[in-house]
């Protein structure tokens, strides 16, 4: 099985990532052909950050002639394919510990709580731990065991709930028999939205109380880019919220792309209309004096031919300023980064739709007909390494919080829908990986390309409840029994023998 290699991965693949002692992004080819190409993209270079560097795992450039397929690192796990990341730079990642945001945790109906459980009596928590206590080693390989859930497919479709996730977090939450919390995050290659706005929203649609510190996005990770780019282009995502994404980061200028439309109209003409909202809510200036670092695209484009006229002009500009032309057509401007590579996305449609994949798979193929070269670029997300990375980071960090343990759990399950991202990733890095039938995969007894390595279910309650058995013993079970509270129950048992 291709796997994540032993140099990229440290020589512990569990344990929390070291932070490399780079003093910029350094260009490391992984699995690329640098014979092939040259890179042109200038990359950081001024100063100490305080980011973790993790090498990527894709060839340096797009290969414009093989983009009608899936983007993973290979079409399958028997046939490895180069594709996706570019100009061979170290993706940075966040640095844990990340400051505490447990005031962003919130109820459904709003009010702020705990992590875990719902506000509950302080005889369960008494009762349970004296439960754990006495059964310390089921106690013990429970701390040792963790899920990452991908979110649409598996646990929701869109805005409206898969019935067995909310199962499954009460179980996960401490509706079991030993009454504890297991630890689980949620990573997912969604995007468009501040992190605490999205964990309120799931918080409401699942009924269980989700935390900023057990959840990320495609574009969480990066966050770690404002350290290296002051001014950007940040596409995609519905109407501003991609602009107050990005300033939460940290990024110091930002521009979103109908600030250009409204400071010049006649760059997209295809673009049918420009409502007044859109134009109050733009921020308009003189664009012949701004320099752009970068772009990043954080979200879906929700207007394909205005975002992709505006970063083809981008790339072909002289050092990222709109209205000129490079001197030298053959070296591409500036770099760009996607949050994500997904083909397809579940929705609340019968059918899975097109995802921000897409989108880069038409810009690639633009730039390779205007210009003749290959687009450099970079893709976070599923199933990139840097994005695993970063999901150990917060899996420890919110160890502490629930268990007051730093520390990595040994035995992760990583349950999704989708085999070339979530399973794919999930296989490389060493986790159980559990595909589910509620999303993206409806295929045969497991997919033929990126086969889940602990099994295929009918839905998420099916995967945990196996994974549980297989970890904390068959008998387990996914109830907390109120037989232990002497004043609720008549036939009541000692908590204490």
């Amino acid at each position: 099985m291709p796997a994540f290699e032993d140099h990229e991965l440290g020589s512990e693949s569990q344990k929390r990532p070291q932070t490399p002692k780079y003093e910029h992004l350094q260009k490391i080819v992984s699995h690329g052909s640098p014979a092939k190409y040259n890179h042109t993209i200038p990359v950081p270079s001024n100063g100490h950050y305080g980011a973790i560097e993790v090498p990527n795992t894709r060839s340096s450039f797009a290969e414009s002639d093989a983009l009608k397929h899936s983007l993973s690192v290979a079409p399958s796990q028997i046939d490895r394919r180069e594709s996706r990341n570019s100009f061979g730079t170290t993706l940075p990642i966040p640095r844990s510990k990340r400051q505490s945001r447990l005031s962003s945790l919130a109820n459904e109906d709003g009010r702020p709580t705990r992590p875990g459980m719902p506000a509950i009596q302080p005889t369960r928590d008494i009762l349970s731990s004296q439960v754990q206590d006495m059964s310390a080693v089921k106690t013990s390989a429970a701390k040792d065991m963790a899920f990452a859930f991908d979110i649409d497919g598996v646990l929701v479709h869109g805005d409206r709930l898969i019935p067995e996730g909310k199962r499954v977090l009460e179980i996960l939450n401490g509706d079991n028999e030993l009454g504890i919390k297991i630890p689980h995050i949620f990573l997912t290659n969604g995007s468009g939205k501040p992190e605490a706005a999205r964990c309120a929203q799931l918080s409401k649609i699942l009924h269980s109380p989700i935390s900023t510190e057990q959840f990320i996005q495609s574009h969480t990770p990066m966050s770690a880019l404002a350290e290296y780019y002051d001014t950007v282009l940040v596409v995609g995502g519905e109407n501003y919220q991609c602009r107050e994404v990005a300033k939460q980061y940290g990024f110091k200028d930002i521009i979103v792309p109908n600030d250009i439309v409204a400071a010049q109209s006649t760059i997209s003409p295809l673009k049918e209309f420009f409502t007044d909202e859109q134009r109050a809510t733009s921020t308009p200036r003189d664009f012949s004096k701004v320099k752009i670092n970068a772009i990043l695209v954080f979200s879906d484009s929700r207007d394909y031919a205005t975002d992709l006229q505006i970063i083809m002009d981008l790339l072909q500009s002289e050092e990222g300023v709109l209205g000129t032309m490079a001197k030298d057509a053959t070296k591409q401007s500036l770099p760009i980064y996607f949050s994500q590579g997904d083909l397809l996305c579940p929705t609340e449609h019968p059918f899975p739709r097109m995802s921000q994949g897409t989108f880069r798979i038409a810009l690639e193929a633009i730039y390779k007909a205007v210009t003749g070269h290959e687009l450099e670029r970079v893709v976070y997300g599923k199933p990139e390494l840097a994005t695993y990375k970063y999901a150990d980071e917060v899996m420890t960090s919110w160890m502490e919080t629930i268990h007051n343990e730093e520390r990595l759990p040994k035995n992760i399950y990583m349950i999704g829908d989708n085999p070339q991202s979530d399973i794919i990733g999930g296989n490389m890095y060493g986790w159980n990986t559990c595909l589910v039938r509620t999303g993206v995969f409806q295929g045969g007894e497991n997919d033929e390309k990126n086969p889940a390595n602990f099994g295929v279910f009918k839905n998420v309650l099916e995967a945990v409840q196996t994974a549980l058995q297989r970890e904390l013993g068959a008998d387990f079970k996914c109830q907390w029994s109120h037989s232990m509270n002497p004043v609720t129950c008549d036939h009541s048992v000692s908590a204490i023998e």
